[in-house]
């Protein structure tokens, strides 16, 4: 059975950067990688919102920003639900389909407004697939929760004294070599 690894961190404390640094370690082996990663988006030194980007077609989009006016919040962001979808789940999709390494950034709050995102990550959790997810660490939603749960899912934490070595473990790890 392929390895799934979850990494779980606080916020700000480098879970996106863990993974783009393995990302680069696993495509530099030849995998093929697919999926999402969410990126702040800066105005100066202030995030100002968030975007999704597909990792394989580099579309993005911003989905979150304090200009955006929606009941459903991130902080003082505002979501716009439909561009998330718009991107996340067709590189979710070509992931599936091709991709050696499914990635997620950030199952999050945003995951349980979007039905059809959420469908779509259980649905790659069910295959026998290598994957890493990155979780909010004190998140509490439903699709969170039944990651945190599931036996193939192997838990990890970022933290600021494990996050420079954390790539090469869990490609490691990936490749079925404890580390």
């Amino acid at each position: 059975m392929k390895v799934k690894i979850s990494l779980a961190g606080l916020p700000g404390v480098g879970k996106t950067q863990t993974l783009l640094k393995t990302i680069d370690i696993l495509e530099r082996e030849g995998n093929v990688v697919g999926g999402i990663l969410t990126e702040k988006v800066m105005e100066g030194k202030e995030p100002v919102g968030l975007k999704v980007l597909d990792w394989h077609s580099k579309n993005s989009i911003i989905f979150a920003h304090k200009s955006i006016n929606s009941r459903i919040r991130i902080g003082k962001f505002g979501v716009d639900l439909k561009a998330f979808d718009q991107i996340a789940l067709p590189a979710i999709e070509w992931s599936r389909d091709n991709a050696d390494v499914i990635v997620i950034d950030e199952v999050g709050k945003i995951e349980q407004e979007s039905k059809a995102y959420t469908e779509m990550v259980k649905e790659v959790l069910e295959l026998d697939r290598m994957m890493i997810l990155t979780l909010h660490k004190k998140g509490r939603n439903p699709l969170l929760q039944e990651v945190k749960k599931r036996d193939d899912v192997r838990s990890l934490e970022v933290t600021q004294i494990n996050r420079t070595l954390l790539p090469y473990k869990i490609a490691q790890l990936l490749k079925g070599e404890e580390a």
